[in-house]
């Protein structure tokens, strides 16, 4: 369907995105989405980042995180329990727009130092500087290249130490993987595992986003996976 127009961004409506998105196909996607960030490195990739900025963490500091777009809420997940493991106190607040993948986040991790809001990325309840660090991953390619600009520099707002945002790249190889991957799953996942991928950002084109954020601290990482990863600390945390 999309292999022979990957020269370009399809931009191509997901159909877990959709509001009245049956709830129990929306949870089998992002089951599936937890299954690729964990056995495909996605997780690891957002956490060797924090890592480093963990070395100029001060003993007993209270570290603030806000996840934009957790889905599951694996990712915060995984943070907290490397935080507990480096003895580091950590606090997460994740931000999802669809209420049935807030409530799933919301009911599924229990940890008190997780907190799900439900809201808008582009109308958010938070003051500037409200945060240490923002992140996000596998959100960006559900956007245009405008409102992705909006995002790393919402991001930048919100946080007073730095930025990680993971996402794919779009490749004719990684469309190959997903098509793969998802041959036996459901409708809705291998819909969407084929339009996130016609929809991502390829390499230049990711560089170039950065460059219109205006952001001149963080950095452009490729990573395994066909992945990349924007990351960097402000130079006064």
């Amino acid at each position: 369907m999309f292999l022979s127009s990957l020269s370009h961004r399809q931009r191509t409506p997901e159909m877990m995105d959709a509001p009245s998105a049956d709830a129990q196909a929306l949870h089998q996607s992002l089951a599936f989405i937890r299954r690729i960030n964990y056995f495909l490195g996605y997780t690891r990739a957002t956490l060797k980042h924090l890592k480093t900025f963990s070395r100029r963490w001060k003993p007993g500091q209270q570290i603030r995180i806000v996840d934009l777009a957790p889905g599951s809420a694996d990712i915060p997940m995984a943070i907290l329990q490397w935080a507990t493991t480096a003895g580091f106190d950590v606090r997460i607040v994740g931000v999802d727009r669809h209420p049935v993948t807030a409530r799933y986040a919301a009911i599924g991790n229990v940890d008190p130092r997780l907190s799900i809001v439900q809201a808008d990325v582009f109308d958010l309840p938070f003051e500037p500087a409200s945060f240490d660090y923002a992140t996000t991953a596998m959100f960006l390619h559900h956007l245009d290249d405008d409102q992705i600009v909006r995002v790393l520099q919402t991001m930048d707002r919100l946080a007073t130490r730095g930025i990680i945002a993971a996402d794919l790249l779009r490749r004719r190889r990684a469309y190959l993987w997903v098509k793969a991957f998802t041959l036996f799953s459901s409708p809705m996942v291998r819909h969407d595992a084929a339009a996130s991928v016609a929809q991502a950002l390829s390499d230049p084109e990711a560089r170039d986003i950065l460059r219109r954020s205006g952001l001149d601290y963080p950095a452009y990482h490729r990573h395994f996976g066909h992945r990349f990863v924007i990351a960097g600390e402000k130079s006064f945390a």
